[in-house]
């Protein structure tokens, strides 16, 4: 194939532009608002509205990078090229054990709105959310994996369903429901901006495909403006809904889509909302459950996990060991939860900080490959301190990707005692795939499964 017949068969603006958005929205949209609002009041909004401001600059450091050193490795390729296999290791700690807190509070988000259907009540959430990880689980054993077509279809269906609930709940919206409006004071905003970052994360998710780009050249920024547009549209547009519409009831409800249909569709609101949930949950967590059991084998060949994780690394087999460990891993985190020993506010915070530093750790890479002092190196230096400060309001959940990095360090360096050539900085290095999208929602790395050199 000629080099213009590959780029007619690349990705043009707009199906790139889909694949991105698809990359950000997820099913935490369908929980988060009334989790924020708890926190910080109607001011929550305030926490969307600057988290979309704050992602723009990472966003666009992400197209850049990529239009200079596109690669399919994304994060991961460029932790390497920049720190080295050890750096790299740490990357995929944090996402590999980010999976056992954002699957459970993934998978009872959809619980909750098939118990709510149902007319069930948390034991009737916590069935479906268990079958929902089970169903997961058991596709990825027998290797059932999802088109990306699939996934861009879910997509659809979620912006379809969010926009909605929006338009049927307009008519009810009362300027009285914004008041008191920082009932909690504004440092609350901060706290919750970190939690809501668990909607925001996949930014980087454009240096997977920029190499699928017909015009890369020009479509990146083109894509990252639309996807900025969609994404800040959609989710201003919820949130603003669910304050307005809700009021007060929006803090205690565990289904606030939900109530916004039943504004306008009554009983049918139940069953829509019901299926869509637990379609859009199914899809995010078979996507990183695939992901993240291939990244889990591929360390353990690195030597950073236990050797006997490496079974099934190979291209087309089914990495039973390291599957059957994010299983267990999984389940014990959801039976914390279902016994009361955690919440899903625990869980999304534990796993928003994780993708918050695979994110941070991303942009400190892009400083040391971009040449400096340019307009592109000042822009990820600014990105990188955004996402920095994010992560320092994260509050308790820090603890879990210090831990995981420490961890990783740690295992990297008992691994690399015996090669210590094979840990140090090789810009031709293979890299490691990171599908980092959020895990509320089906991401477009899913055709490329993550994997350590």
């Amino acid at each position: 194939m000629n080099s213009k017949t590959s780029k007619q068969a690349g990705l043009g603006l707009f199906r790139a532009t889909g694949i991105y958005v698809g990359a950000i929205l997820g099913s935490g949209i369908l929980v988060l608002p009334a989790i924020a609002a708890r926190e910080a009041g109607p001011a929550s909004l305030l926490a969307w509205a600057l988290l979309l401001v704050f992602c723009t600059p990472v966003a666009f450091s992400f197209a850049e990078m990529s239009r200079q050193q596109p690669d399919a490795g994304g994060i991961a390729h460029f932790v390497t090229r920049a720190y080295g296999r050890r750096a790299s290791a740490v990357a995929g700690y944090l996402f590999y054990f980010a999976i056992p807190f954002g699957a459970p509070a993934t998978a009872i988000i959809g619980g909750n709105y098939i118990a709510h259907a149902l007319g069930g009540g948390r034991g009737t959430a916590l069935l479906a959310a268990a079958l929902l990880l089970a169903a997961a689980f058991a596709a990825n054993a027998v290797g059932i994996r999802m088109s990306s077509g699939i996934q861009l279809v879910l997509m659809v269906l979620l912006v379809g369903l969010l926009a909605l609930a929006v338009a049927l709940a307009a008519p009810f919206a009362s300027a009285a429901n914004f008041a008191p409006f920082a009932p909690h004071g504004y440092w609350a905003v901060g706290g919750v901006a970190s939690l809501l970052f668990f909607c925001f994360a996949g930014w980087e998710a454009v240096t997977h495909i920029a190499g699928e780009f017909r015009h890369p050249e020009r479509d990146l920024k083109r894509a990252t403006w639309l996807t900025l547009v969609v994404v800040g549209v959609v989710y201003l547009g919820v949130v603003a809904a669910c304050v307005a519409v809700l009021g007060p009831a929006l803090p205690g409800s565990d289904v606030p889509i939900a109530r916004l249909l039943e504004k306008g569709l009554g009983g049918l609101a139940a069953p829509l909302t019901a299926v869509a949930a637990a379609v859009l949950t199914f899809g995010p967590i078979n996507t990183f459950v695939a992901g993240a059991s291939r990244l889990g084998a591929s360390l353990a060949s690195d030597g950073v996990l236990p050797r006997r994780l490496e079974r099934g690394a190979g291209a087309g087999q089914v990495p039973a060991a390291s599957l059957g460990l994010l299983a267990a891993m999984t389940f014990v985190s959801f039976g914390a939860a279902a016994a009361g020993l955690a919440d899903m506010q625990l869980q999304i915070g534990a796993a928003s900080a994780c993708f918050t530093a695979v994110t941070a750790f991303g942009l400190a890479a892009g400083i040391r490959l971009l040449p400096a002092q340019t307009p592109a190196w000042y822009g990820v230096v600014l990105a990188a301190a955004v996402m920095l400060a994010v992560l320092l309001f994260s509050g308790w959940a820090l603890v879990v990707p210090a831990a995981l990095a420490a961890g990783a360090l740690w295992a990297a360096r008992r691994a690399g005692a015996g090669h210590p050539a094979d840990w140090k900085v090789r810009p031709s290095a293979r890299p490691a795939v990171l599908a980092t999208a959020s895990p509320g929602e089906p991401g477009p790395s899913a055709a490329r499964p993550p994997a350590l050199p």
